[in-house]
């Protein structure tokens, strides 16, 4: 028989462990406060008080920082324990939602976010105006089990088993650049010509020239000369002529500002996946959103050609 807890011992609130447990993981008050949606003040009142209920000190001054004490160290797994345990609580209890309102966040990368997302989320407003959309758009991977995203589209496999993953095939990125700068580069006879022109990338090559090089362009780090980790930044270079840069088909083909280079140049693919945490897809709404997201999504393969 499992042992009975004594209730009466525990007299901290959850609250106050929470700020304690953000605090500690962002490493400051104000980070932390930031990450709650609360004022520095009160998240430092919280900690003040959890610590007066304890009776032991958790933090201590660092510069402009805190670092965690020695007791403050010991406790901090347990509490980790406790905000896991608070997120499936909450998983649990969205999954069972068969409301068709209410909120739902969408994680996806710059690009999807920014160009798909709007006119896909156009038709799901007329048809369920309940429904509350957040985008996130990072080119980061959302961890779904910390609620930082209710749905993801992502470009691998995840591999935690607690999500759902529906994989929608391939999509197709290409070269584009604005005419101006076509023009001022010359004729392209083949793949081997583009080894004098300049590129936008995230950094100096990297897994983007090494995809690029095996279609035959032959690229160096000095190739890649405006670096940009945002996928909205590189595509304004592209399009105010800055150099050439790569983008879904689908996105890039839409662009007036920009045209293809090398038009029978092989598409670049990528892998698109669906994903959603397990409970979650048990929720009516979140259902919906998902399903709405995959029929959308599985024409990608067609209009990337």
């Amino acid at each position: 028989m499992r042992e009975r807890m004594d209730w009466r011992a525990v007299t901290f609130d959850w609250n106050r462990a929470r700020a304690f447990l953000v605090t500690a993981e962002e490493g400051s008050l104000s980070a932390a406060a930031r990450a709650l949606g609360l004022a520095q003040p009160t998240l430092g009142r919280q900690v003040a008080a959890l610590e007066e209920e304890l009776g032991v000190a958790l933090f201590e001054r660092a510069g402009r920082g805190l670092t965690l004490t020695p007791t403050g160290l010991e406790l901090l797994e347990h509490v980790r324990r406790m905000g896991e345990a608070a997120g499936r609580v909450s998983l649990a209890a969205t999954g069972h939602s068969q409301q068709i309102e209410g909120s739902v966040t969408i994680s996806a990368g710059e690009a999807y976010a920014a160009f798909l997302l709007p006119p896909i989320l156009s038709r799901l407003r007329l048809s369920h105006p309940g429904i509350r959309v957040e985008i996130v758009a990072s080119n980061t991977v959302s961890d779904l089990r910390r609620r930082e995203a209710d749905i993801a589209i992502r470009n691998a496999r995840p591999a935690d088993p607690e999500l759902i993953a529906r994989r929608m095939g391939d999509d197709a990125a290409r070269l584009y650049a604005a005419p101006a700068y076509l023009d001022r580069l010359g004729p392209l006879r083949g793949p081997g010509d583009l080894a004098r022109a300049d590129f936008i990338g995230f950094d100096e090559g990297g897994a983007l020239r090494e995809a690029l090089n095996a279609l035959g362009l032959g690229l160096a780090r000095d190739n890649f000369t405006v670096l940009s980790g945002s996928h909205l930044v590189q595509w304004e270079c592209v399009r105010r002529g800055l150099g050439i840069g790569v983008m879904p088909a689908a996105i890039g083909d839409a662009d007036p500002l920009v045209r293809r280079v090398l038009p029978d140049l092989p598409p670049i693919p990528f892998p698109v996946w669906l994903t959603a945490h397990r409970e979650l897809h048990s929720s009516r709404r979140i259902r919906l959103v998902f399903d709405l997201l995959a029929e959308a999504l599985a024409d990608l393969p067609e209009t990337g050609a």
